[in-house]
């Protein structure tokens, strides 16, 4: 019990370091001539953190990298398959806003990524089932430990295996957040937990047509 009271104040302190951090990278001085950062809830503005090189495996076993990411508007949702609660109700949700977008003639160029952060147990199959069941549109990341590891330290997500519940079961602790990459490879926007899928796309489409009028 103490350990686990441990690992989770360990990922509280995380968790607002990260968001402190974020805090900070958007309150930065504007440089000369810079757009006024618009009131969305969540946009990481002026200084968005680029997202660099990386590879890891999709559902398919198939290599998935930096060059997947360019080009889209790119949803990403770090959790487990083995998750009691927050992951189905997150993904169910992200379901709801690529569903709505897609009646809309919106969706051509958005992606739903969900990444594991127990690749131990969620093998590209595994993922490819649990992903399907969401939207058969919606892409699984898996990989080594290594390779989840340095795509999870970029993005900012905290995530700490817990205690065995039984032989070979275990939670593991995870940010919440959903994290927004834009098609330039910039981590732009979060959405934080409790998720409605009325508000992030309300949110998503402010910071598309204010990105949108920056490349105007």
């Amino acid at each position: 019990m103490k350990n686990r009271i441990l690992q989770a104040t360990i990922l509280i302190i995380g968790c607002t370091v990260l968001g402190g951090g974020l805090g900070i990278l958007t309150s930065r001085y504007y440089p000369p001539g810079a757009p006024a950062k618009p009131e969305i809830e969540g946009l990481l503005w002026p200084n968005p953190r680029a997202v660099g090189a990386f590879r890891v495996l999709d559902q398919n076993g198939i290599p998935f990298g930096l060059e997947e990411l360019s080009g889209k508007w790119s949803f990403l949702f770090f959790g487990y398959t083995h998750c009691p609660d927050i992951c189905p109700v997150t993904l169910a949700v992200l379901g709801q806003v690529y569903n709505k977008l897609a009646e809309q003639k919106l969706a051509d160029n958005i992606q739903v990524i969900f990444v594991s952060v127990d690749p131990g147990r969620d093998t590209p199959d595994v993922m490819k089932s649990y992903v399907n069941y969401f939207n058969k549109n919606f892409i699984g990341l898996t990989g080594n430990e290594e390779q989840i590891d340095g795509l999870a330290r970029q993005i900012g997500i905290v995530h700490m295996r817990g205690e065995d519940t039984a032989p070979g079961e275990y939670t593991v602790d995870h940010t919440a957040s959903v994290f927004l990459i834009s098609p330039d490879n910039k981590l732009l926007g979060i959405f934080s937990a409790p998720q409605a899928a009325d508000d992030i796309i309300s949110r998503f489409q402010a910071i598309r047509n204010f990105i949108d009028q920056l490349n105007a």
